[in-house]
């Protein structure tokens, strides 16, 4: 199993930290303090940046636990960057005035695709995201070895487990 450093768990740490408090300082608290100011749309992203933040929390306990979550910030921040900001900055249509989709959008992406790929602990991710095999599809099968019991002792052993042989299910 690749070991994660406590250098790296500190720095997943400080990343979920600073999504957090960013969140809350930057999004959250202007619009809780100001909702009449907010299009519907707007509403919308902010429940959504809302949900982020405290999830963002949760990370800070269990770092390895909510990477997904880092991954869903880094991809859509590169999807944002490519598809958006980087067309409307070379048009000069990138408008630093508006909250959403401006110049701050176009820098706090750039932090994130930058950012995150720093402190993700890549073996990690590779050991149990790529070389792990996936979780089953259906029900887990019983195998008669399975129900098995020991003669010593008479306890059924393995019940309700299924058998796995080199990661498939018996039939």
């Amino acid at each position: 199993m690749s070991e994660v450093s406590t250098l790296r768990l500190y720095l997943l740490r400080a990343m979920y930290a600073f999504i957090a408090v960013g969140l809350a300082i930057f999004k959250l608290a202007p619009a809780i303090l100001h909702p009449e100011n907010l299009s519907p749309q707007d509403s919308v992203v902010i429940s959504f940046l809302g949900a982020f933040a405290l999830l963002a929390v949760v990370g800070t306990r269990y770092p390895l636990k909510m990477l997904p979550l880092l991954f869903f910030e880094f991809v859509w921040k590169a999807i944002w960057v490519v598809a958006f900001g980087l067309p409307l900055l070379l048009s000069g249509g990138l408008d630093p005035n508006v909250s959403f989709g401006g110049t701050e959008t176009l820098t706090n992406c750039l932090l994130g695709v930058v950012l995150v790929p720093i402190v993700t602990p890549w073996g990690y991710v590779f050991e149990h995201y790529f070389r792990a095999p996936g979780d089953r599809w259906g029900k887990p099968v019983q195998s008669p070895a399975s129900l098995s019991t020991d003669p010593d002792d008479g306890v059924s052993k393995g019940v309700g487990r299924p058998a796995v042989v080199e990661g498939r299910r018996s039939r």
